[in-house]
């Protein structure tokens, strides 16, 4: 019985770890907060089609392997009132591809918003899934802003479903370990005995 006692320390510990990850995960740990002065394109003068917009110049990959995890940045601006910030596929570096500068010859309704865009109010969450994406920007109508302060701020965790099935796993575990050190049988035994 001692031997069983002892053996049962395994699966308990790996039960234990599995609900301290799970748990853990289920609230996410949110990193150090990040802050870039992103340059914006001033829109003093609007054109028929509207204002021009910016593009970062390269793609942000994000591979399959993120399926497994639950990662949301929040992207916040200090100048909502005079620009917006948007996320769209990395295939409209195709369409409306940046020049030297950033500058596209695309206006804001060209675009598809992944996350954000001109209708954002100073703030937006992108939840990262597998593919690559673009940032753009722009000046809002009238706007003489030329740069702006953005902070990214990031959440990280395991996907919904790992987490749930981390936590099954945890339990299980723990209660089996349990079960081997005080084996229900014999404690029913003892009360029904008693």
């Amino acid at each position: 019985m001692r031997v069983v006692r002892i053996l049962s320390v395994l699966p308990g510990a790996v039960g234990v770890l599995c609900l301290l990850i799970g748990g853990i995960s289920v609230y996410g740990i949110d990193l150090d907060p990040e802050r870039v002065q992103i340059p914006v394109v001033p829109c003093t003068e609007v054109s028929d089609e509207g204002c021009l917009v910016g593009m970062t110049g390269s793609d942000l990959e994000v591979p399959a392997g993120f399926l497994l995890m639950d990662i949301e940045l929040t992207i916040e601006w200090s100048e909502p009132s005079k620009s917006w910030i948007g996320v769209v596929d990395a295939s409209y570096a195709d369409s409306c591809p940046p020049d030297g500068d950033g500058l596209t010859a695309c206006t804001k309704d060209d675009f598809e918003y992944i996350s954000g865009g001109p209708e954002s109010s100073g703030d937006f969450i992108l939840d990262l899934q597998p593919g690559s994406y673009r940032f753009v920007s722009a000046g809002k109508e009238g706007a003489d802003l030329d740069e702006q302060l953005v902070t990214i701020t990031s959440s990280v965790g395991i996907a919904p479903a790992l987490e749930l099935l981390l936590l099954v796993i945890g339990a299980v575990l723990l209660i089996g370990a349990i079960e081997m050190i005080y084996p229900v049988e014999v404690l029913w035994k003892r009360f029904v005995d008693s």
